[in-house]
Parts: C-alpha cells; sequence; structure tokens
C-alpha cells in the first residue's frame, strides 16, 4: 500500500508530494507542528494537540488555515487513507509561500498545510520499554521560546544525532544552572526513592507536553506524589526511576544516563505503569 500525503488542499501519493521552494517553512523554519499518536485506528487526544497548536499559530501570528473541524477531518482521513491502526500523523502549518524576504509577507498569504501518517512497530515499542532507554546530556542551546512547537529543530538535531552516536535513544538539555530542562524530542522526569515523581514546571523552558499533560492525570490517579520543580543531572542520577514522555514514545523507561545506570539500571515499576494505564486516560478518537 503506497503512503499518502495531504498538501495544501491535495491527497496526493508520498512520493510525489511537495511544496514551493519559497515556502517559508523551508526557507525560514517559519511555522509549527505537532505529531499525534494513533492508537488501534483513532487519534490520541487530538482535541489538546488542535489546542496546542492553535497557541502556536497566535504566538507566531500565523493565521489559522482552517477551520478546527476541517483540519481535524484532514488528520483522520490521511490515517484512514494510510490503513494506520498504530503509528503517528504529523501535520505541519507555515506562513505560507511568498517571495523570500525575513518580515512577514503580505496579509492574505494563504498557509501552508502538510499531513503525513505511518505506521509504528508496537510491539517494538513495547520490547523496547520493557528493556529501558539511555539517554545523554547536553548543554542547553536553543531559544528561549521552546513552549511554541516551532519546526526549527535544529538544535534538537544536533544533540539527537550525539545520542545516536553515543548509542542512547535521547539527549536531555540541560541549563546553565546545571538542571535538566527536556529532552531532544521528549519531557524528562524522574522518580525518588520516596516514589515522588518529578519534571519540570512547563510554564517556561519547555515544551508542555500533551502526554506530559495525560502522565499528570494517570499519577494523580495513582496516588503518587508529583512535584513540578526542576531537576539536576545529578539528582537524576541518585534517582530510583527515571523516564520520558512523548506522542512518540508515550511513558518510556530511562535505564541509563551519561553512561551512569539508574537506579537497579532496570525499568521502575512507576513508569511500567504509567505506560500500562496511559491509554486508559488519553483521548482515543
Amino acid at each position: 500500500m503506497s503512503r499518502i500525503a495531504y498538501v495544501n488542499g491535495r491527497y496526493l501519493p508520498h512520493r510525489h508530494a511537495s511544496v514551493h521552494v519559497e515556502d517559508r517553512g523551508y526557507q525560514f523554519a517559519d511555522g509549527v507542528y505537532e505529531v499525534c499518536e494513533v492508537f488501534n485506528g483513532g487519534l490520541v487526544d487530538k482535541r489538546r494537540h488542535l489546542d496546542r497548536l492553535e497557541r502556536s499559530l497566535r504566538e507566531l501570528f500565523i493565521p489559522a488555515p482552517m477551520s478546527r473541524i476541517a483540519l481535524a477531518n484532514v488528520l483522520e482521513e490521511v490515517v484512514r487513507r494510510n490503513g494506520v491502526r498504530d503509528g503517528l500523523v504529523y501535520l505541519q502549518v507555515t506562513r505560507g509561500v511568498a517571495r523570500r524576504d525575513h518580515a512577514f509577507p503580505p496579509a492574505g498569504t494563504k498557509p501552508s498545510v502538510v499531513v503525513t501518517a505511518r505506521r509504528s512497530d508496537r510491539k517494538g515499542q513495547e520490547a523496547l520499554a520493557a528493556k529501558g532507554v539511555a539517554v545523554i546530556t547536553v548543554p542547553e542551546n536553543r531559544w528561549p521560546r521552546v513552549d511554541i512547537k516551532s519546526i526549527s529543530l535544529l538544535p534538537n538535531v544536533l544533540a539527537k544525532q550525539q545520542a545516536k552516536e553515543a548509542g542512547a535513544r535521547e539527549a536531555w538539555f540541560v541549563d546553565s544552572a546545571g538542571f535538566v530542562t527536556e529532552g531532544a524530542s521528549t519531557n524528562a522526569w524522574i522518580v525518588t526513592g520516596g516514589k515522588t515523581i518529578v519534571t519540570r514546571p512547563a510554564e517556561s523552558g519547555i515544551l508542555r507536553g500533551i502526554t506530559r499533560t495525560v502522565v499528570l492525570d494517570v499519577a494523580a490517579d495513582l496516588g503518587y506524589a508529583v512535584e513540578e520543580r526542576a531537576f539536576t543531572v545529578a539528582e537524576a542520577l541518585a534517582a530510583e526511576e527515571a523516564f520520558i514522555t512523548a506522542a512518540t514514545t508515550v511513558v518510556m523507561p530511562v535505564v541509563r544516563i551519561d553512561g551512569h545506570a539508574v537506579g537497579a539500571g532496570t525499568p521502575g515499576v512507576v513508569a511500567s505503569t504509567l505506560r500500562l494505564k496511559f491509554h486508559d486516560f488519553s483521548e482515543v478518537s
């Protein structure tokens, strides 16, 4: 089955899907994106993803490309046309096509929209979660507005490549004060010896992850204590557990940081339980 992409009003074979050479996403990374999990054929937390998309567009003064209902229909149709039962759907909105100039293009320039979907290996992800993953730490070098889900991700790309070359799955950014901010594509968490879950507040310095939001609900329902505060690399290394969250990973246990074992060096009960219960609390539609 050939893949299908949506590009500016048309459903096209993936190999023929393209954007204009003067699309501002291509020339300036002037756009935003969302990645939504597909679980058993349904979109996970679609409402929350569209809420965040609208916020990102407002923060960058990019007009909505279409109504919320129409955009939701496009996401669902791309998933359907690609026959995705378990996987991801990717949505990107840019400021549109215009003559190259740093300032905004003329009023009325239509935003560009691209949507793609792909399958993922759920069994493979579960096997990975059963083993846990490694992360490395890298200096924070991103722009301050990481609360906007911008397509400008070059520092994240370099961090991910550094992690890959080190045999790790993720890189955690560390600020100048020595505190972990977040991963290159995930939110970062630790669990203390007293079974308290700790993650950095989302008011500044990190993206307010949709999976992060749901995990907080799961943790509260299960009776776990949660502290939204910054934590250091040293505290993470001394933690009983660590994990990362994102639509691409759900809850993924971290068993090594910079080559050092976290806790017993195996996935812990808190992270594993949060992963097991996650889809009982997320909105699947």
